[in-house]
């Protein structure tokens, strides 16, 4: 079987090969003179017929771009097709694909064995935890064996028939991608509008179903993303537009159902295209909220929810640098603001009032220590979600006695977070529970009572036990002396504090975002074989408070990467890793992260996952038609401004490429990426190939049907999860 794996691989790439070929001479006559610049413009298979193939090698042609003096050659400016349909981009990565099959087809054994045991853990017919809101109870679930969820909806008792509003698996195609998103009932619960996406672009439909009838209404919207709201007419529906070329929502229109799309009224839009835009409601239905969002400035415009043909307006002036959001309780309005308080403090006030900041009351002052990142506001009490000493917690403020409760935690790594919450009356709050040893775990904590009470916590088939593990929480020192968190989970049985097991760490570090400490079953099959999988919270998020955040963007960002880099020396000094056995992996920007680390310290690593890697920093950031760039000029910088220009360029992982030796490096991309164009890690792999000194491997999968984030399906996407795992494990000789 083996073998005739090994001989279906080859005979792909030949056959990719062939015809990359023959399209690169008939209809580019200019391969001629690379040719006799001695470019290869294919891969050929070695003479020797041995069973390591060359890999494709793309051609060169040269493209200038000039900036502030300065220019810059890049051979493989080629590669990009907005379209998505020149045959000789389609074939190389054809080409590619063939490739990485032939490297890695000694593996499909393994690789086998590991998805297979990945998914031996999934409990086949999950539920969600049902809630309660307008007289249903609300829950999505899985059947066994099926790719996509099940949405569906008892009246008044959990005892009551089940109602299905909609199964995604009668829509979904048997091949390709497909995903539906954003669910949104009529006030009525009677009209379900959902958004669906059949190509992996985040471009949607929108559709309408009629769940008393159950037919679907003819009115389909186009051209939208996945954030759509109701009024509390039943009749109008507020969405997002996106600009074709830049993919950014940045028209809100209001749709009237039975109407064609073509009569819908655009109700707000965005000029300023360093903004994100979404809509949204409060928690008690009354108010319909726009938010406004660039990397520093934030804000809302409302509209009451009951005046749909009404025109939103500003909460609050929006100015540059500061940074609110709005809650709801009764008459009161929540403002979670960063004015004079970097970590964010919590003010009221009325409608009436919202536009005067010199009426807003305090009601939680700023933490220096402590970062308030969200806010729920029932009409008893507030549920605070706050990060305090790198760690999340949830705290409730009775409205009352302003008496503070904290909800207990039992791990030392963990995550905790506010869950489906839609009563404005109840007296508990739902929240989510997980640490790297703990499955992730759904409660309701009584206000009354004072005690959590676990609903669901989702089951690891096989013969999990959690008694297996240790999860740990250290600190590592970095280069100019800031300690960086390290979360850390190993089985016990499998590690010894000696520096000799392989370690696997992963990192991200960019947007504020925080990679939590959560469960994942994958990671098992791991550390069941003596990996040791670690988390380095490295600036850039804001694990530590804002201030993290601020010390890992703009002129601060090669922190980031010098984190990474001295987690990995503490890790393995600690003896945590063996120096030699030390795997990374990291996606979109953790790819511009994995990019950037092995230009830097190649030498420190064995191996490498890069998934849709942002890697080719200055080119995209120069090009405004690319879809995101002008919303995170705040984030990397602007490169039309010299500064920011030279700086971005010091650490672009495609700009510093050099010729030095690389690790085993896996690239995985979406040809239909909307994020992070194809093209980026199209081009960094080309000239990785042509640059790097080394025999390692350098392989690159491009799922040809995705986006972003991959594959569709709960089962699919966790095949790449296992050839991961197979490329890393191979590394270090083991096959079972």
């Amino acid at each position: 079987m083996k073998y005739l794996l090994i001989f279906i691989s080859l005979l792909a790439l030949i056959l990719g090969i062939y015809f990359y070929s023959t399209k690169t001479q008939t209809t580019k006559e200019a391969s001629k003179e690379m040719a006799s610049n001695n470019q290869p413009q294919a891969t050929q298979l070695p003479a020797n017929n041995t069973l390591e193939p060359t890999p494709p090698i793309a051609r060169k042609e040269p493209h200038k771009m000039t900036i502030h003096d300065d220019t810059r050659i890049d051979n493989y400016y080629w590669m990009r097709d907005d379209e998505r349909k020149d045959p000789e981009i389609l074939t190389h990565l054809e080409a590619e694909n063939a490739y990485k099959e032939t490297m890695l087809a000694h593996t499909q054994g393994l690789q086998k064995t590991l998805y297979d045991e990945i998914v031996s853990r999934i409990e086949k017919d999950n539920s969600s935890v049902p809630y309660y809101k307008n007289g249903y109870w609300y829950y999505s679930r899985f059947e066994k064996d099926k790719e996509y969820p099940i949405y569906a909806r008892k009246k008044e008792s959990l005892d009551a028939p089940e109602e299905i509003m909609l199964d995604v698996n009668a829509y979904a195609p048997k091949e390709g991608y497909f995903n539906i998103s954003g669910l949104s009932l009529s006030k009525n619960q009677q009209i379900l509008a959902y958004a669906e996406d059949d190509q992996g672009r985040r471009i949607y439909t929108i559709k309408f179903k009629n769940l008393a009838t159950g037919k679907t209404y003819q009115d389909e919207l186009t051209n939208a993303n996945s954030n759509l709201v109701w009024a509390d007419d039943n009749e109008h529906l507020f969405y997002l537009q996106k600009d074709p070329q830049t993919l950014l929502a940045d028209k809100v229109y209001r749709h009237k159902l039975g109407t064609p799309q073509s009569e819908d009224t655009l109700v707000y839009e965005e000029k300023d295209k360093s903004f994100y835009t979404g809509i949204g409601k409060t928690m008690d239905d009354s108010l319909l909220v726009i938010w406004h969002s660039s990397t520093d400035t934030k804000g809302n415009s409302v509209l009451l929810a009951n005046d749909p043909t009404g025109e939103f307006e500003l909460f609050y002036p929006l100015e540059k640098g500061h940074e609110y959001s709005i809650a709801k309780s009764g008459d009161d309005i929540y403002i979670r603001t960063n004015k004079n308080a970097q970590n964010f403090k919590l003010m009221k006030t009325s409608f009436e009032n919202k536009a005067d900041m010199n009426q807003w009351q305090e009601v939680l002052p700023h933490d220096e220590n402590t970062l308030l990142q969200g806010v729920v506001a029932f009409n008893k009490f507030l549920a605070l979600s706050e990060r305090n000493d790198g760690l999340s917690r949830i705290r409730l403020l009775d409205k009352a006695s302003g008496n503070f409760t904290q909800i207990p935690a039992h791990d030392a790594a963990y995550v905790m977070g506010l869950s489906t919450n839609v009563d404005p009356d109840a007296s508990k709050v739902r929240y989510y529970y997980s640490s790297l040893t703990t499955p992730g775990s759904t409660y309701d904590y009584d206000i009354a009572t004072g005690k959590s009470e676990l609903k669901k916590q989702d089951k690891v088939l096989g013969d999990f036990d959690a008694d297996n593990y240790a999860s740990e929480r250290i600190t590592v020192k970095a280069r100019d002396g800031k300690s960086i968190p390290v979360s850390i989970v190993y089985r016990k049985d499998r590690f010894n504090k000696d520096g000799t097991n392989p370690l696997y760490q992963y990192g991200y570090g960019s947007y504020g975002s925080n990679v939590e400490p959560w469960f994942r079953s994958s990671i098992l099959s791991l550390l069941d074989r003596g990996f040791v999988y670690a988390i380095g919270h490295i600036r850039g998020s804001q694990t530590l408070g804002r201030h993290w955040y601020e010390d890992g963007k703009m002129f601060n960002k090669i922190n980031t990467f010098t984190d990474f880099i001295d987690v990995t020396d503490g890790l393995v000094a600690k003896g945590y890793g063996a120096k030699d056995k030390v795997f990374i992996a990291g996606g979109s920007a953790g790819g511009l992260l994995m990019g950037a680390v092995i230009n830097m310290a190649p030498e420190k690593y064995r191996g490498v996952a890069a998934h849709v890697p942002f890697v080719d920093v200055v080119t995209t950031m120069l090009d405004e038609s690319i879809p995101l760039t002008t919303n995170e000029f705040d984030e990397w910088g602007n490169p039309k401004n010299k500064d920011s220009y030279d700086y971005m360029l010091s650490y672009s992982p495609y700009d510093q490429i050099k010729k030095q030796d690389y690790p085993n490096l896996l690239v995985t991309t979406g040809l239909h990426d909307s994020q992070v164009q194809y093209f980026e890690p199209m081009k960094w792999v080309a000239k990785l190939r042509e640059y790097k000194t080394d025999s390692n491997k350098l392989l690159f999968h491009t799922n040809m049907e995705a986006g972003h984030g991959g594959a569709s399906g709960r089962f699919k996407r966790l095949k790449q999860t296992a050839m991961e795992y197979a490329f890393f494990m191979d590394l270090l000789g083991m096959n079972k």
